[in-house]
């Protein structure tokens, strides 16, 4: 029954569809661009397998961590442990670059158009291959960012310095405790700016960015604009994937393209209107481009 809400498009040949896409690239006034995890992942920024057992072998055999994200939630002993963690977590996912080039094949087709883009990924990897800044709403927090763990003001702090030095003289998985990091304002340890629960912070860049995100729609209703998800799965489809078949629903003219592994589809009442390209990201930006 419920398939039946859906229409996976599946009846075109690759080259088809990848001309299809670049027409609709090409006929678009502006382009939205809404990412997800499948994105980063195509660009080598996996959280399991190979890459996983290279940079936290030491981990995974002490603590038995099965992969980046697990990690995340592991119940640590202490701030110590904790720290040698997320340093290493932050410096290899948000400080180093990605092994593959696919946020660059992504700005070469869009660098022309007037674009936006809105993510639930938090490693940076957009500005680092030259997306604007002033273009960019990083809705879920940033690697980059800690934030008080008992919010007592809705601030975050660059980490960069800090993470590096973490890097450099952790031990045996565990960083010095003069190096534990502290709210400048109350004193208390200081958190990763992600959105876990409701102490996450949205300070005033959180705030600026959702400004900018909202006065692109309202300067693109009713033109031809091209939504483009790459990489959203299921786990926060009201951020990305719910509005953009929503938008694309309210406006005839709107475009919905969606490019991910086994996810790609659309609602039946907007199948004329929809791409549902499945395979890797980057092997289609670069076909395409």
């Amino acid at each position: 029954m419920i398939t039946s809400l859906w229409k996976v498009q599946n009846t075109e040949s690759y080259q088809e569809q990848l001309v299809k896409l670049k027409e609709e690239l090409y006929k678009a006034d502006a382009v939205l661009i809404g990412a997800g995890a499948g994105l980063s992942a195509s660009a080598g920024f996996t959280y399991s397998g190979e890459r996983f057992e290279r940079l936290f072998g030491d981990f995974i055999e002490k603590y038995h961590i099965s992969d980046m994200y697990a990690g995340g939630f592991y119940p640590w002993q202490s701030l110590e442990e904790y720290w040698a963690w997320w340093s290493r977590h932050i410096f290899v996912n948000r400080y180093e670059d990605a092994p593959l080039p696919v946020y660059q094949e992504l700005l070469k087709l869009v660098e022309d158009k007037d674009y936006f883009v809105l993510t639930t990924n938090v490693d940076h990897c957009f500005q680092k291959a030259g997306f604007s800044k002033e273009r960019l709403f990083y809705t879920q927090g940033d690697y980059g960012l800690w934030q008080c763990s008992d919010p007592c003001c809705q601030k975050t702090y660059d980490n960069e310095k800090e993470v590096r030095r973490m890097i450099a003289e952790q031990r045996d998985m565990r960083i010095p405790t003069e190096l534990i990091p502290r709210c400048p304002v109350c004193g208390k340890p200081m958190t990763m700016n992600l959105r876990c629960d409701s102490t996450f912070v949205q300070d005033a860049g959180w705030y600026e960015a959702a400004e900018r995100y909202e006065a692109f729609l309202e300067k693109h209703e009713g033109k031809r604009l091209l939504f483009l998800e790459l990489g959203v799965g299921g786990n926060t489809p009201g951020i990305i994937k719910y509005p953009f078949w929503r938008y694309t629903r309210k406006n005839p003219e709107a475009r919905y393209v969606t490019i991910n592994y086994n996810e790609a589809f659309a609602p039946s009442d907007i199948a004329e209107q929809s791409l549902c390209i499945e395979g890797d990201i980057g092997t289609v930006l670069k076909d395409v481009s």
